[in-house]
């Protein structure tokens, strides 16, 4: 329903645009006046575009209500989907450094909270 009353509000304006740009005015506009001698006279084309385009802008402004309030009664908290969110992996503990490792330094560490260096060297006093 609202896409439909979107459209027709889109129709609307693009009439009353095309209505007020017909008229006849100071800066000339595309002014359609007719002759005297045609169906129309210039002073009923004149009456005939001042009637539509208040009737087009009257029939704008509702639509634009209609929306508004369409808009406002839809807008309803949206439920959040919790189904995608992963669940944090447990850290694992830190593995002991093995002997035989390519970490240069992992020896040291060890090495240095029992106090004595890894490669033989003295350790510097605390």
């Amino acid at each position: 329903m609202f896409t439909f009353i979107l459209v027709v509000q889109a129709i609307v304006a693009a009439l009353l645009v095309t209505v007020i740009l017909m008229q006849k005015s100071e800066g000339g506009g595309l002014g359609v006046g007719g002759s005297p001698a045609g169906l129309m006279s210039a002073r009923g084309a004149a009456d005939f575009l001042t009637r539509s385009t208040t009737v087009l802008a009257t029939i704008f402004v509702l639509l634009s209500v209609v929306l508004a309030v369409i808009a406002s009664v839809q807008h309803a908290p949206s439920d959040i989907d919790t189904s995608l969110v992963k669940q944090a992996p447990a850290t694992p503990a830190a593995p002991a450094p093995a002997t035989g490792s390519a970490d240069p330094l992992a020896g040291a560490a060890g090495a240095a909270s029992n106090g004595q260096a890894a490669n033989g060297a003295v350790p510097l006093a605390n």
